[in-house]
């Protein structure tokens, strides 16, 4: 009964790890269209700087993979397609300018947020399961995207008070 448990946990975790790779991918994506469409510079340089954070991000995911002895691919994230396309959407619903800059703000903390839940979930199943070393390497990334939603908040700070005016 036991080994059933730990074989369903490391399937889930197999499991998360795909989505969760396909969703990283997804964003590499979607990043540069949010850097060229923000006009606050600090914005801008924000989402270049995750896009190479990402990709640090990715690669950790397949030395994951490499822990497991399973090939890193991807199971496709509709969850990450469909706060992608909500994005899109904001950009193509309004003009550049502070009140883009507040909707991509938003658009892309729901996206670190996303983040957030899955590389907390892959920290724990990796913990329960005694991967260690995997708990660690994800858990890096758990914190860089805490680090990042957090200057996401700071910047909606000042940005949402530029949008009303």
């Amino acid at each position: 009964m036991a080994s059933k448990n730990v074989d369903t946990l490391h399937t889930l975790l197999h499991d998360t790890l795909r989505d969760t790779l396909d969703a990283e991918r997804q964003i590499t994506k979607a990043l540069p269209k949010m850097a060229k469409h923000a006009t606050n510079p600090t914005l801008k340089q924000g989402f270049e700087e995750h896009l190479r954070q990402t990709e640090e991000q990715i690669q950790r995911l397949e030395q994951a993979f490499q822990m497991i002895d399973k090939a890193p691919r991807g199971k496709h994230c509709k969850g990450m397609e469909g706060l992608i396309a909500e994005g899109d959407e904001m950009m193509q619903e309004h003009e550049p300018g502070d009140l883009l800059d507040a909707a991509l703000i938003a658009a892309a903390q729901k996206v670190e947020h996303y983040e957030i839940a899955a590389y907390g979930t892959l920290c724990t199943y990796a913990g329960l399961l005694g991967m260690r070393e995997m708990k660690d390497l994800l858990g890096q990334t758990l914190e860089e995207e805490k680090m990042t939603d957090e200057k996401l908040t700071q910047s909606a700070q000042k940005i949402n008070v530029e949008a009303m005016q």
